[in-house]
């Protein structure tokens, strides 16, 4: 699914993952996002190998990938929005709410309840339903392995 936004069309958004540009997402994800850095550049090529869909913006004059976001999903009725970013140089044109909503609202996973972890952007997950949990709602750190746990 391609949609064309922006003045002019300026910009591409498609869910194609032969489409994106590997070396550009790692590039962004293993040296500007704060919840990326722990990665190695295998974990991050198995998690795109593994994602259930992924999404990319790419600004039409060069195709370069500028914004990118994966999921996580069983593909039934659950699903995990994981690596939302729109580089900071393209950010200010409804990149990012673009971006989620084709995740989350376009094609199969408009049905889904979604998750994510994050410590900005919270007014932009806010305008597609994302608020914090409910009291069913429990969660298993992921250092709880390495803790001597009695």
């Amino acid at each position: 699914m391609r949609i064309t936004r922006g003045e002019q069309g300026a910009y591409e958004i498609d869910d194609d993952p032969a489409r994106i540009d590997r070396d550009a997402a790692w590039a962004f994800l293993s040296q500007d996002a704060y919840w990326g850095k722990w990665r190695e550049r295998p974990h991050f090529e198995r998690q795109l190998d593994t994602s259930w869909r992924v999404v990319g913006v790419y600004r039409t004059a060069d195709d370069a990938l500028v914004g990118f976001a994966r999921a996580v999903s069983d593909g039934v009725s659950l699903a995990y929005l994981a690596d939302v970013y729109v580089l900071p140089s393209e950010r200010g044109h409804g990149l990012g709410k673009d971006l989620v909503r084709m995740m989350v609202e376009e094609g199969d996973g408009r049905r889904f309840r979604w998750m994510l972890h994050t410590d900005d952007a919270h007014g932009l997950y806010a305008q597609f339903g994302f608020a914090a949990p409910d009291r069913t709602f429990l969660e298993r750190p992921a250092d709880r392995a390495a803790r001597d746990v009695t």
